[in-house]
């Protein structure tokens, strides 16, 4: 098994941890990564676009001039698409872009992920987390002990309004539980930190 350093809030060694090998220690498949990160971002969109048809534009009640005898191709309306002015032909409507993958494929997608960060040694473990109240400087602190400058996922087992408060104002910094953590999040951070309970957590879920 892959063995990781247990860290305190202050950056200071205070053990190890050994990670499931078949969670954190899988060849990642950049394929099923791949496929993961488009469901994902495909479901994000809002897919409120909306275009008028002929039906719904305002006018065009009276044909414009008679069938015969003008010289001029016929018209029955102003509002026909080759109007200006007059509605979309199969122009975009709502819709939901959204589609699940397998779930022997997210959970793969979601393996490869934690596994490509371990490989990466962008996966550290902390041995809790946690805030007395909510103060963006205490957590300011914390990530100044353990040198993370760049964009950082925290994760932990469950849900800690102290911790989530006190980070959602920094810039780069994302709080999940562990039954929140995704392929787009883990992949979209350059440094992921687990605590211990959350490691057990999802080692109990994806084990």
């Amino acid at each position: 098994m892959t063995k990781v350093s247990v860290l305190s809030q202050t950056g200071a060694s205070v053990g190890e941890i050994e990670l499931n090998d078949t969670i954190f220690g899988i060849e990642p498949n950049e394929a099923v990564l791949f496929d993961a990160v488009v469901a994902q971002r495909a479901s994000l969109r809002q897919g409120n676009h909306k275009v008028k048809n002929r039906s719904e534009v305002a006018g065009g009640g009276r044909k414009p001039w008679r069938q015969k005898g003008t010289g001029r191709a016929r018209q029955g309306s102003i509002r026909s698409p080759q109007w200006r002015g007059g509605g979309v032909v199969f122009g975009p409507t709502p819709r939901s872009y959204s589609y699940k993958l397998p779930k022997k494929v997210r959970r793969l997608a979601l393996k490869s992920a934690l596994s490509a960060k371990v490989v990466e040694q962008n996966f550290l473990v902390l041995d809790a987390l946690s805030l007395a109240a909510p103060k963006t400087k205490e957590f300011t602190k914390i990530l100044k002990d353990l040198s993370l400058e760049k964009k950082s996922l925290f994760v932990t087992a469950d849900l800690d309004e102290n911790v989530a408060l006190s980070a959602r104002n920094i810039p780069g910094v994302t709080v999940l539980t562990a039954n929140g953590i995704n392929v787009l999040d883990l992949l979209g951070h350059d440094k992921v930190v687990f605590t211990k309970s959350a490691v057990e957590k999802v080692e109990e879920v994806l084990g």
